[in-house]
């Protein structure tokens, strides 16, 4: 196995473009179990450690651009009201010692099913920004996951940095894990709203071969809650229409039975996850709009 040390972000793109199946490492959260385990035996490992702009980040007017080696520590400590979903995720990341050194674009990378950053990204509607030496462009979050840990990098392309939307509304995020630390999801659910569009997000992981939304409960959300009139008059949202748009959550997953838990389970949770953080989240949109009307 050789070892690529590029001292730049120029070099990496070079280093990755003579060597397509060189893969990057920079935590080594993910890559390092794999090879520990001789799951992963690569030629080439592409180390982009001393790449500082990675590990940077920029709050611009309506987004965040985060590098991709940002460790979730800063995410925690840095832009908990910029991104409070991926902040919440970051909280869930193993131990202190791992949450120091992985960041969001490992995630992306290994594109894990059970990844903590997918289902916060997902519900906030991040785009990936990815680089060759061919140039870059801004790949979606809804169309970056295209298989069970495959993503829609080309063979000479690295993830340089995401964007990610500043909240404009509540977020949330919800994981169930058989211990309370260092565990992989069983499931996990993201929730965000927008008021600025009128529309819900969500984000789905550990319960179907790629990180998921779903979409139909989300339409039929989005429309309860403007036929309803809620957005406007704040009022709390019907047991009936929590329980609708939980099934519809539960529908949107096609989940595995695995070491974790049960197929049926994994549905099961996702339905209380959506439910809950429905519940959470409108209640702090109502505590804020009546605050705004408050004030005015």
């Amino acid at each position: 196995m050789d070892f690529l040390r590029p001292a730049s972000w120029e070099e990496a793109l070079a280093a990755k473009a003579e060597h397509p199946t060189a893969v990057p490492i920079a935590g080594g959260t993910d890559v390092m179990v794999e090879i520990n385990f001789d799951h992963r035996r690569p030629e080439y490992l592409l180390d982009l450690n001393r790449v500082g702009e990675l590990t940077d980040w920029e709050v611009g007017e309506d987004s965040v651009r985060l590098g991709a080696s940002v460790p979730y520590t800063h995410i925690m400590e840095n832009l908990r009201g910029e991104l409070p979903g991926l902040a919440l995720a970051s909280h869930t990341v193993a131990s202190p010692q791992i949450r120091n050194r992985g960041g969001v674009g490992g995630n992306l990378g290994t594109a894990s099913p059970a990844g903590d950053a997918h289902p916060a990204l997902l519900a906030a509607g991040a785009e990936v920004e990815v680089e060759s030496v061919r140039g870059s462009r801004l790949i979606p979050i809804d169309e970056f996951y295209t298989g069970v840990k495959r993503n829609a990098l080309a063979a000479d392309e690295l993830i340089r940095a995401v964007h990610v939307k500043k909240a404009d509304g509540p977020q949330q995020y919800s994981k169930v894990g058989t211990r309370n630390a260092m565990v992989i999801a069983v499931c996990a659910f993201g929730l965000a709203l927008h008021p600025g569009t009128r529309t819900v997000r969500t984000g789905i992981g550990s319960a179907a071969p790629t990180p998921v939304r779903a979409k139909a409960a989300e339409e039929f959300l989005n429309a309860a809650l403007e036929e309803g009139g809620f957005w406007d008059n704040g009022k709390i949202i019907t047991p009936s229409v929590a329980k609708q748009f939980a099934d519809l959550c539960a529908a949107a997953c096609n989940p595995i039975d695995d070491v974790r838990g049960t197929a049926s389970y994994r549905r099961h949770a996702v339905g209380i996850m959506a439910r809950r953080t429905l519940t959470w989240t409108w209640e702090s949109y109502r505590g804020t709009a009546a605050r705004t009307e408050g004030a005015a």
